[in-house]
């Protein structure tokens, strides 16, 4: 690995960097400042905000010629977007800036641990794959240890009755969950700033109930990650340029697990388990719907008929691809799922309070948007290739 195939833009890395270390310089090492801000509930939100976002965006050069040195990058194939090798590290400084804000805050519980490790698993097997490709079985039962260790530390959905059979559909239910939203948002990084713009906006909606329903460990949490994703995000969503770096399956796997589990650790509802359960399923609905979607369409198709082959199966035939299909840049694209991930999350809020035929619509609501989406993915897409 010759030193002289790297090529670091020294002036473009003290731009980003100088700024951002100058901020973390003044919020992390005068104690005044992190005492006034922490001593108040809302500017400690905004300060958890800066902190991850200043960190975030003072690691990404760096990652970025860690990628380059070690060779890190995803090459162009026929079902990708990208024109040019990218570095693929990205989601090391997402990773990073997450757990130093953590840490910072200096909250922690039981749950908050089973979740920090779990996440990291993911993260590292992610990242190595990213360098030395695993098979997608290898990562799938390491996903499923990842959920096991989250579930001992006490961390899963409640919803059923206290018995032993309820027990076992309870971790069976966190599995399918965790393990399912993980994977959309993998799927759903096929455009630059998808994935971490969709993460950033539902983190947010989860913050915005988090403070609503007075949970302050989910709203640091969902701030944590928000911000992380937040300075991330303008090497990855250029304007006028291609993405400077990607995620990578660590990253996507790690931002993936961590917004499932936010959704599993909060009470989001006013008491109803229903609500409680409802409200992270609509405001992660763009990946779920996503996922739905191209599975039901290649079992249709036959393109799949096992669950190795679905695991395996890579396509351009997802949310996102199939906007661009039907004739919408693919910054059109990202920003046309951005609002609906925003109306989704705002639909979640109300929600909240809801009850009765109000949830009932408002459920209604969700479903005919997906419904309309869903037919201008599908038939519309046919209608036009049967007329060209």
């Amino acid at each position: 690995m010759p030193s002289q195939n790297i090529q670091i833009q020294w002036k473009s890395i003290l731009l980003h960097c100088v700024p951002s270390g100058m901020v973390l310089a003044l919020l992390f090492v005068r104690d005044p400042i992190r005492w006034w801000f922490f001593e108040h509930p809302y500017l400690r939100m905004i300060y958890l905000l800066i902190f991850a976002s200043a960190t975030a965006f003072m690691l990404v050069p760096l990652v970025s010629i860690l990628a380059r040195y070690i060779g890190a990058f995803d090459h162009p194939d026929q079902r990708k977007v990208h024109r040019t090798p990218t570095p693929v590290l990205g989601g090391l400084a997402i990773f990073i800036a997450f757990a130093i804000t953590v840490l910072i805050n200096n909250i922690y519980t039981d749950e908050l641990k089973g979740v920090a490790i779990a996440g990291t698993l993911v993260f590292l097997v992610g990242m190595i794959d990213d360098i030395r490709p695993f098979s997608a079985k290898l990562r799938l039962l390491v996903q499923v240890v990842a959920v096991g260790i989250m579930i001992e530390y006490g961390v899963r959905v409640s919803f059923m009755p206290d018995s032993w059979w309820g027990d076992l559909l309870e971790i069976l239910f966190t599995m399918i969950w965790m393990i399912g939203i993980t994977n959309a948002v993998n799927f759903l990084d096929g455009l630059d700033g998808l994935a971490s713009g969709t993460v950033m906006i539902s983190a947010a909606a989860f913050s915005l109930i988090a403070l609503q329903t007075g949970q302050p460990y989910m709203r640091f949490l969902s701030i944590a990650l928000m911000g992380s994703c937040l300075g991330f995000l303008p090497y990855n969503f250029r304007r006028g340029k291609p993405a400077g770096i990607f995620l990578g399956d660590g990253g996507s796997n790690f931002i993936g697990f961590t917004i499932a589990a936010i959704g599993v650790l909060g009470q989001w509802g006013n008491g109803s388990g229903s609500v409680n359960l409802i409200i992270p399923i609509l405001i992660l609905g763009v990946p779920i719907f996503d996922t739905t979607l191209t599975t039901i369409m290649r079992i249709k198709n036959r393109q799949v008929k096992s669950f190795s082959e679905w695991v395996h199966f890579t396509g351009k035939d997802h949310f996102h691809h199939r906007l661009v299909e039907i004739g919408f840049s693919p910054k059109l694209a990202v920003f046309a799922i951005y609002m609906v991930t925003i109306s989704l999350g705002i639909g979640a809020a109300v929600l909240r309070n809801s009850e009765g035929v109000d949830a009932f619509l408002l459920l209604l609501q969700a479903f005919i948007l997906f419904s309309m989406i869903g037919y201008f993915m599908v038939f519309v897409k046919q209608h036009f290739r049967l007329k060209s």
